[in-house]
């Protein structure tokens, strides 16, 4: 996979986990509490200086109120 295209979707993927935590109104020390995690677990994804892993991926949508599978569909551009 060239880097480009690696880093578009990676982008995407932040666009998409920082706008659901937006539209649930919440701040990033909010989710992070949700979580039981420090702020800056959530300021490094959405920056994209970390990445998650699948099982961190489907915590963070639960604590957004949605599915791991709601968030793929979102990703995949079918909702």
């Amino acid at each position: 996979m060239e880097k480009a295209i690696a880093s578009a979707q990676l982008k995407r993927l932040q666009s998409l986990l920082r706008q659901l935590r937006q539209d649930a109104g919440l701040r990033q020390v909010d989710l992070a509490a949700r979580l039981s995690r420090p702020q800056s677990f959530v300021s490094s994804y959405e920056t994209g200086d970390r990445c998650l892993d699948v099982l961190e991926l489907e915590q963070v949508c639960l604590a957004l109120g949605t599915t791991l599978g709601e968030f793929i569909r979102a990703y995949e551009g079918k909702e």
